[in-house]
């Protein structure tokens, strides 16, 4: 019986723990959270160096339009037995003779035409990049969404959790009733147990909900990629914005929502990449050019040594004749590919319509039953008063004691819950159309 008594002082205890450390961390306010996810956040780097890759491949050289020219230096050299028999009849005998060539000198070979190839090359670059640039905006608006769902997540957990310890004082009185009562011998020793276990219930539960607002905090920490146990407290309200409209909605997003914008850049690189293939039916131009110095020496010939210098130049032109068919098999292809990126844009477009109507019912839903939610909280309140008023005189038996307290922590329950449902959905509303923003 002792040590169930210390069990119980122990959980009591451990809450009031909890608070004095909460208490003593640091605020952090939702600017600052974000500020510092955007700051550090792996995925934003990884997006971010994505972007700098794209934009820095956006060159007219990249797309092959500009000459390559390199320099070049060869040399050969070999050692040779000869015996030369001259028109005369004589026989030169040269037991090791050394022969060696070098050559050195820059070249130039420049495509010139190509079929407009190239220019597809370099529209394609330019789509490349503001691809990633729209997945850079993506990468930072679902972390700014995270953060704040995580944000806000904590604010609920948070408001439970001291509905909580509302309940475990309702419950705490009701012992101390209990027990005057069983003192004056007008209740029972089991009402007192009773009473007891309830105290010793709400204590569990109020610990269960620390632990998930401690795990809580970790996510978010982790999000912003610092220490996991780091401690910190946040705001203690959740404002909902009502003014959100559907029809604004569903046009901002036809216009900045990144699946949308993904699907249609993609929709230009499927009608690039038929441009690229057209373009091997036209021929090929290129010029050529360069400048050499050649030293030869040979001891064997009419000549031992030999400079050369000057200047070689030329143009080079192919095209394809007869490729066995494959050129109208790499054009049918593309087409049917540009068909299926148009299908796409639509099939991405219904989809991000649906989810912004679904999102928009749950989140009129919620504002209802906030509204309907706190009205309920404040008749479940006042009922609950009336109740322990009727059980401190006796009028009520310890379980409706229990059922109107009950029903007082169900009615905060679900009216934190229908706050926090609204909030998700504004978020994830302007998620879809890029429009967070903390400012």
């Amino acid at each position: 019986m002792k040590f169930s008594k210390i069990i119980c002082l122990l959980m009591l205890c451990m809450p009031a723990a909890l608070s004095v450390k909460a208490q003593n961390a640091p605020y952090l306010s939702l600017k600052e959270a974000v500020e510092i996810a955007l700051k550090n956040n792996y995925n934003i780097q990884l997006s971010q160096n994505n972007k700098s890759i794209a934009q820095n491949n956006v060159t007219p050289g990249n797309a092959g339009m500009l000459p390559v020219l390199t320099g070049s230096i060869s040399q050969s050299n070999s050692q040779q037995h000869i015996e030369q028999t001259r028109s005369d009849g004589t026989v030169n005998t040269i037991p090791s003779a050394k022969n060696s060539n070098l050559t050195y000198g820059p070249t130039l070979n420049w495509t010139i035409f190509n079929g407009f190839a190239m220019f597809a090359n370099y529209d394609q670059l330019k789509q490349l990049n503001q691809l990633s640039d729209i997945q850079l905006r993506d990468t930072v608006q679902s972390t700014m969404a995270a953060v704040l769902s995580t944000y806000y997540d904590l604010i609920n957990q948070n408001e439970e959790i001291r509905a909580q310890k509302g309940a475990i004082d309702i419950s705490r009185t009701q012992l101390r009733y209990a027990n005057d009562k069983f003192g004056v011998g007008r209740a029972s020793r089991l009402d007192v147990l009773n009473a007891q276990v309830n105290l010793n219930t709400d204590t569990a539960t109020l610990l269960t909900l620390v632990q998930q607002y401690k795990s809580s905090k970790i996510r978010l920490n982790q999000l912003l990629i610092r220490d996991l146990q780091t401690d910190f407290n946040v705001a203690d309200t959740i404002k909902v914005d009502e003014s959100l409209k559907l029809g604004d909605i569903i046009n901002n997003a036809q216009t900045q929502n990144p699946a949308i914008l993904s699907a249609d850049i993609n929709k230009r690189l499927a009608e690039i990449n038929l441009k690229q293939v057209q373009s091997t039916r036209y021929p090929v131009v290129g010029v050529n050019g360069g400048y050499a110095w050649t030293n030869s020496k040979t001891p064997a010939g009419f000549t031992r040594t030999q400079d050369t210098r000057g200047v070689s130049y030329g143009v080079t032109a192919s095209i394809n004749i007869f490729d066995g068919f494959n050129q109208w098999r790499r054009e049918r292809n593309a087409k049917l590919q540009i068909s299926n990126a148009d299908i796409d844009s639509k099939q991405i477009r219904m989809n991000v319509e649906a989810q912004i109507n679904n999102l928009y019912v749950a989140y009129l839903s919620g504002l209802d039953l906030m509204k309907l939610g706190q009205n309920n909280v404040e008749i479940a309140h006042r009922n609950l008063e009336i109740s322990l008023d009727k059980y401190k005189l006796g009028n009520i038996t310890p379980l409706e004691i229990r059922e109107a307290q009950r029903n007082y922590l169900d009615a905060q329950s679900k009216f934190f819950a229908a706050q926090y449902q609204s909030k998700i959905a504004e978020i994830t509303l302007r998620q879809i159309t890029s429009s967070i923003n903390i400012q």
